[in-house]
């Protein structure tokens, strides 16, 4: 108490009025004087007690604090009577809970670091060391066809690694949130189409039709360049889906809620164990393909959430997937 600066001169105030008081008590009689002195004894005596109680809760809930400080996980604060210190009490709670709750996420964003810079480290080992071993081969060999068969299989791998990096550097610009996205009216139907070129030779090598839907009245906000990479790769996950001889339906609906746009393939499907982890960076599923990475539906989630969109996933009652994409109004 004493190391309050406040306390000291309430201390001191109190101690030269009592003398005062007393002293002019003691003028007027003895009765008068030791009424005052009795009086002031009683005063002071409840203030000190009171104040000594009141600093005695104060360190504890200090003591309180410093635990949090240090991590402690056993917290508890007492419940007191209503007034400041309650009302001071239930901040605490409040910041401790805040604080629990962030320290929770950063152990968990970085155990997610951790795997995910494990994950990186074996995608980019096994082309690495399949490049080595093929320089060493075509190194060793004297047949040039054989030799120019080596290098274009290294320099597939090189793009599949390029392919890799590229991908990471975009998801973690979003989870940096850097990227700065345009907001402009799309037509979901020039959209679609702008997503499906990349993929029209592909398609017809495999004998795919598009069955598209779309109405050209159907509008969304958002940066095109980047749904449009979300959707290629929604694309590309139906047309591996399906592999040869196989439909691709797409269709949209507006209301006053939201504009939603639907994508179905006519391939096998997914694992119900897999829709849980579809969207999981680094997850491939049982009807994968084997050369992916499988950080496509992750890249295409961040994209369109970061545009105040939902992507979900499920199998059609009819067979195959179903992608359905919303973006509310």
């Amino acid at each position: 108490m004493l190391r309050n600066r406040e306390f000291r001169r309430f201390a001191l105030i109190f101690f030269l009025l009592s003398i005062i008081l007393i002293s002019i008590g003691f003028s007027q009689s003895s009765a008068a004087g030791e009424l005052v002195l009795v009086t002031v004894l009683i005063f002071g005596g409840l203030f000190l007690v009171f104040t000594w109680t009141r600093y005695q809760r104060l360190a504890q809930l200090a003591d309180q604090i410093d635990l949090v400080l240090h991590n402690d996980d056993h917290l508890f604060i007492g419940e007191l009577d209503e007034g400041e210190l309650s009302i001071l009490q239930s901040e605490i709670a409040k910041m401790t809970l805040r604080i629990r709750e962030q320290n929770a996420a950063l152990q968990k964003e970085k155990e997610n670091l951790a795997d995910s810079l494990a994950d990186i480290a074996h995608q980019l080992r096994t082309p690495l060391t399949s490049a080595n071993l093929i320089l060493s081969l075509t190194a060793e060999g004297t047949d040039e066809k054989e030799r120019k068969m080596n290098l274009r299989e290294i320099e597939a791998l090189l793009l599949r690694m390029d392919h890799l990096i590229t991908a990471l550097l975009k998801l973690s610009r979003l989870d940096a949130d850097v990227v700065q996205f345009q907001n402009e009216p799309i037509g979901v139907a020039e959209l679609m189409e702008t997503s499906l070129r990349p993929f029209l030779v592909t398609l017809d090598l495999h004998d795919i039709q598009i069955e598209n839907h779309l109405s050209s009245e159907i509008t969304i906000q958002g940066d095109s360049i980047w749904l449009s990479e979300a959707l290629q790769n929604i694309l590309k996950n139906a047309i591996e889906s399906i592999g040869e001889q196989g439909t691709i339906s797409i269709d949209g609906r507006d209301n006053p809620l939201f504009t939603e746009l639907t994508i179905h393939d006519s391939g096998k499907g997914f694992e119900p164990t897999e829709l849980h982890h579809l969207f999981d960076r680094f997850y491939r599923g049982k009807n994968g393909s084997k050369a992916g990475f499988g950080i496509g539906m992750a890249l295409s989630q961040s994209i369109i959430k970061r545009q105040g969109g939902t992507i979900t996933a499920k199998n059609h009652p009819e067979g195959g997937a179903l992608f359905v994409i919303r973006f509310p109004k």
